[in-house]
């Protein structure tokens, strides 16, 4: 066994929404007074954004990032504004230059003391608390005259930053949180990011969006977000890292006093791993050729399984098994990957056709009893697109069986095909495999499904995982539950909780190229650490989604219903099923004088939605229970992203569902009432937004009204200069802070 000994970072890359942006984009701002009538909310940001662009060029910690912003006055008027661009204390500027029209243009620098008096001013002349958000910053300002009626006003800005590396990991945020400023959606927005270090690139990581990312070799990548008719609503992040090891492991943590901890450990392999450390795997290819599969969906698994024989690896062992009324095997056991055998192999898939029933314990049997006793990693994709019908046909049975017949732990990747498939049985089967789940729906391609996957786990490179924290550290409820195998190009994720704290050793063992390894991480686990607050929400969408998982697939729970409503209450984590959760949850606390009318969080919604949501809502509760149907498959679909969740799109599962027409006729989404800042969810239940913690609250805690824009105000955002970031939300606040409730008041 190799042993390795590594100082683990304590810093990884994740940044979410659920902290303080640390930039801001650029602005328009028209002083009053504002030009009238106007069609838009908020009369000091008239202007439209157009398009949003961004490039950016990273070479080791130097970023020089270009900013290219149209802006559209859609009014009659001719407009003066300022364009301001706030700047955060912590950035280290070489350079800015800034054109609009073309024409370079003279920005006034102002520090953090003079910023502060012009975001008070404005406050104060446009009754409008968004700029608080950047209340203690300086800025960049620009007179911009004249903004012709009807016309577009082109700003170009660019700036030289230094990076900062915090143990080990570097961080790069660029602000996208523009919806406040613009009076209607962007129709164009994009973020693209060229990396080059000398270092070994060992992670790539955007935890704020689904981003693209592109790894050209082991120093180099891109990476790209672009989105259309947007509202962006958070900033856009990306974090790196270099290590010249074979293996990454990053871990951060989060906790506060007198509580359990939290903490998130990230295992990444390197870029450019050889063939001698790409584990020779074995892999049995079970295909459903029953009757209902003919036609198109027959044509697009051959041509799946066709990309996956092709794409096997010199070394790896393969089986293919067909099963309708009964099951056979291609080659009755592992056949090597070479020419001839893939040859076969294509004749075989050639000649398929579909008729016969749905014998899937035959199937399975065969394909587990295929497993050689030589410790090579194995795994099963089986594809279906119906319940069984032949041989055991119950949910016990089957898996009953399969637990006996799988001692030795093979994955089971399932692909349910169509509407009319069990969910329940095939996602218990991935549970109790440690596997993953995929539904195909009528109108998706079976081939890309497959093919997709079987690119992921076509190469492992470190298997048979476990995970030891030693003696000092009570590390417990971990998702993943089980880690899985790492391959090549990807990387593992791992949250949980803690208790304990001190030094100690993270020992992580497995196979690697066919050897035991067992590497050694030191780490420290913190008895406080407040700096990353965002890492417990995304631990609570994970283990939400664990939650939801065993209500889908073993029935409803008190307990785990009641679990799953106060987390996504607390992290704000704003779902189909969840909404319908809190807001139950809170209407049956007001009946029973539990909860006042005025501490509704969600709830206090329900007044503003059209007629029939919180319906809808509740059918899609009732439905995510059912073992069958397109509605069941969607939420296991969903479910299964929250498990696996590592960002905040992964987080927002249903959220296109959540839209809604408000008495204004205009279409809003339910996640827009939600805001998460400084590791707090607040709620826009109507009237203002409630800080979550308010409800929590013991009698008698003492309560503090300020009005909006008052001297009172003022002195509490000096005194308090974190609370910015709450009273920015809006001229009706509630929020929580030093054990004293604050509500602020038009």
């Amino acid at each position: 066994m190799v042993r390795q000994v590594k100082s683990i970072s304590l810093c990884w890359l994740l940044l979410l929404i659920f902290s303080a942006p640390s930039f801001a984009d650029g602005f328009i701002v028209i002083p009053p007074p504002f030009p009238r009538p106007v069609t838009y909310q908020g009369g000091a940001y008239p202007l439209e954004v157009k398009y949003h662009h961004v490039e950016t060029v990273i070479d080791e910690m130097a970023a020089i990032t270009s900013v290219d912003q149209e802006f559209y006055n859609p009014t009659s008027r001719r407009l003066e504004g300022y364009y301001l661009f706030p700047i955060p204390p912590e950035a280290v500027i070489g350079k800015f230059s800034m054109y609009i029209d073309g024409k370079e243009t003279e920005a006034e620098l102002l520090d953090a003391a003079k910023a502060r008096g012009i975001y008070e001013e404005l406050v104060r002349k446009i009754i409008d608390p968004a700029l608080l958000e950047y209340y203690g910053r300086g800025m960049f300002k620009a007179r911009i005259f004249p903004i012709e009626p009807n016309s577009t006003k082109r700003v170009k800005i660019s700036y030289k930053q230094t990076l900062e590396k915090n143990n080990g990991t570097i961080g790069y945020t660029y602000p996208l949180n523009t919806e406040k400023y613009s009076a209607a959606p962007l129709k164009d927005v994009s973020v693209k990011v060229s990396l080059k270090t000398s270092g070994n690139l060992k992670s790539v990581y955007c935890p704020s969006h689904e981003a693209e990312i592109i790894r050209k070799n082991s120093h180099e990548a891109t990476i790209g977000y672009e989105a259309k008719d947007a509202r962006p609503d958070r900033d856009f992040s990306l974090y790196y890292s270099t290590d010249d090891s074979k293996f990454g492991v990053s871990l951060l943590t989060y906790r506060e006093v007198g509580s359990e901890g939290f903490f998130f450990l990230n295992i990444s392999p390197d870029y450019d791993l050889g063939k001698n450390d790409i584990e020779n795997k074995d892999i049995t290819f079970v295909l459903d050729v029953s009757g209902s599969m003919a036609g198109k969906k027959l044509e697009q698994a051959k041509r799946a399984l066709r990309f996956c024989v092709a794409n096997l690896n010199a070394g790896d062992r393969f089986e293919i098994v067909r099963f309708s009324t009964e099951a056979e095997a291609l080659f009755g056991k592992l056949a090597a990957a070479d020419s001839g055998l893939r040859s076969k192999a294509n004749k075989f898939i050639d000649n398929l056709k579909a008729i016969g029933g749905t014998n899937i314990e035959e199937a399975l049997r065969l394909a587990l009893a295929a497993r050689q006793k030589d410790g090579r990693p194995y795994t099963i994709l089986f594809i279906t697109d119906g319940k069984p019908t032949i041989g055991k046909t119950g949910d016990a049975e089957l898996l009953s069986m399969i637990k006996a017949a799988n001692s030795a732990k093979t994955r089971i990747f399932t692909f349910g095909i169509g509407d009319e498939i069990n969910t329940h049985l095939l996602d218990k089967i991935t549970e109790a495999t440690n596997a993953y789940r995929t539904y195909v729906t009528p109108e998706e391609d079976i081939e890309i499904k497959v093919s997709d996957l079987y690119t992921k786990v076509q190469s492992p490179v470190f298997t048979g995982l476990s995970i030891d924290f030693g003696k000092a550290i009570d590390a417990h409820l971990l998702y993943p539950k089980t880690l899985p195998d790492l391959f090549r190009g990807s990387s593992i994720t791992l949250l949980g909780r803690y208790r304990g704290h001190g030094a100690g050793n993270i020992v992580l063992s497995g196979s690697v190229g066919g050897k035991a390894q067992e590497l050694v991480y030191k780490a420290e686990f913190p008895a406080s650490d407040n700096s990353h607050e965002f890492i417990a929400a995304l631990w609570a969408a994970r283990r939400i989604g664990f939650l939801l998982d065993q209500i889908r697939l073993n029935g409803e729970d008190k307990e785990l219903v009641d679990e799953v409503t106060q987390l996504a209450k607390t992290y704000g984590i704003v779902t189909p099923y969840t909404s319908y959760l809190i807001v139950e949850d809170e209407d049956r606390m007001v009946r029973q004088n539990r909860m006042p009318e005025e501490a509704r969080a969600m709830s206090g919604l329900t007044h503003k939605l059209d007629k029939g949501f919180m319906e809808k809502r509740k059918m899609e509760f009732e439905d995510m229970k059912r073992p069958m149907g397109a509605p069941a498959a969607q939420a296991s679909r969903e479910v299964q992203e929250m498990n696996y969740s590592s960002n905040i799109e992964s987080m927002l599962q249903g959220k296109s569902r959540l839209d809604y027409t408000a008495k204004d006729g205009s279409t809003q989404n339910m996640t827009q009432q939600v805001k998460n800042i400084l590791g707090r969810a607040f709620y826009n239940n109507g009237s203002a937004w409630m800080d979550v913690s308010v409800q929590k609250q013991k009698q008698g805690v003492k309560k503090n009204r300020v009005q909006f824009a008052s001297a009172e105000y003022f002195d509490l955002l000096k005194k308090f200069p974190k609370a910015s970031q709450f009273m920015s939300l809006g001229k009706n606040v509630a929020f929580v802070m030093n054990n004293e409730v604050y509500e602020i008041y038009e």
